[in-house]
């Protein structure tokens, strides 16, 4: 059994391809939010309720809204409402490169992570958005699904967790192949446009622009910017083991 999720939405229309293209590999159950939660990261709800309904999608599949976020969609399925633990989780597609520094921001890769902490394997999908090229999510589902047959071919344990991401392409365009990346870890700079509300007051609305820009051609960044589909295998253990090392051996 699979489990999918993302974090634009159930009704979005990347998850509903992925559906599709999951379909003949066995039993898949959506759950998935209520409403967009892009870029909320690994949050999950403490002081209120989460409501779930039944939602009928597309006529494609009969899946389980949650009022949350993406981990705690995840953290609801596994323990609450599948009928057991499922196989593999894939989360996506998501409407949105997430390389780079954004992997700590995503709800996609969150909704990921979250399964790898409870034990199962899991994937993360995100589609790289350009303005002048009209997403094409089934294209998109086809190649996400190779990368499934593969990553488990790979070998994908109970545990670990993998986020892949597909460039945008053009009606005539493939993708250059595939590259095993790292993620790129330079800091991205956020703009803000500063305005004032009716009262005086100073608002800020962020202005960023994500652009795909590196010299670093080992990692994700790059190789989606020169139309690569990038898998990066991501870890949730946050030490830095080298100075973790290091320090235990002081005196403190």
């Amino acid at each position: 059994m699979i489990l999918l999720t993302n974090d634009d939405g159930i009704t979005a229309p990347g998850l509903v391809a992925m559906y599709h293209h999951l379909a003949d590999m066995g039993q898949v159950q959506v759950v998935a939010p209520e409403t967009v939660q892009s870029a909320t990261g690994h949050g999950i709800t403490l002081s209120q309720p989460l409501l779930t309904s039944k939602v009928e999608v597309e006529n494609a599949f009969t899946g389980t809204a949650v009022a949350g976020s993406p981990a705690d969609c995840v953290k609801l399925a596994i323990s609450q409402i599948l009928p057991r633990r499922p196989d593999l989780v894939i989360s996506g597609i998501n409407s949105g490169a997430n390389v780079g520094i954004n992997v700590i921001y995503s709800g996609t890769v969150a909704a990921a992570i979250e399964a790898a902490f409870l034990g199962v394997p899991a994937i993360a999908f995100s589609l790289y958005l350009k303005r002048d090229i009209p997403p094409d999510y089934v294209r998109t589902a086809t190649l996400a699904r190779r990368c499934v047959d593969q990553i488990l071919e790979a070998g994908l344990s109970g545990g670990q967790v993998v986020s892949v991401n597909i460039p945008s392409l053009g009606p005539n365009e493939e993708p250059a192949g595939v590259r095993v990346v790292r993620q790129c870890t330079r800091p991205w700079n956020d703009t803000y446009e500063r305005r004032k509300d009716p009262r005086g007051r100073d608002y800020f609305w962020n202005s960023s622009v994500f652009t795909l820009s590196t010299d670093e051609p080992d990692t994700d960044v790059a190789a989606l910017r020169d139309n690569f589909i990038t898998i990066t295998p991501l870890q949730f253990d946050l030490t830095e083991h080298s100075v973790l090392k290091e320090w235990m051996k002081r005196s403190w």
